[in-house]
């Protein structure tokens, strides 16, 4: 009896592996079938704000007065520099 088990066992995994070897076949064709880009445009994916991927680039936040922000940089910088304890 566990002869027959066996061989019964053997042609299940034989077609199974049929089968997988024909479904990757198939899926090779399909990805041949496929036309072929090798653009930069096409391969380029950008990442909105929520973190979702785009096919259009992000809108251009405009510039906020920029001149203040770098001198408040430079004080706290020089006062910084002037509170330490050089010896």
């Amino acid at each position: 009896m566990s002869k027959n088990q066996n061989s019964f066992i053997k042609k299940q995994k034989a077609e199974l592996k049929k089968r997988k070897q024909k479904e990757k076949f198939e899926k090779k064709l399909e990805r041949k079938a496929q036309p072929k880009s090798g653009d930069l445009d096409d391969m380029i994916v950008y990442i909105d704000r929520f973190g979702n991927f785009t096919d259009t680039p992000p809108e251009e936040e405009p510039v906020k007065n920029t001149k203040n922000q770098n001198q408040s940089n430079k004080n706290t910088r020089t006062t910084n520099f002037k509170s330490r304890n050089h010896e």
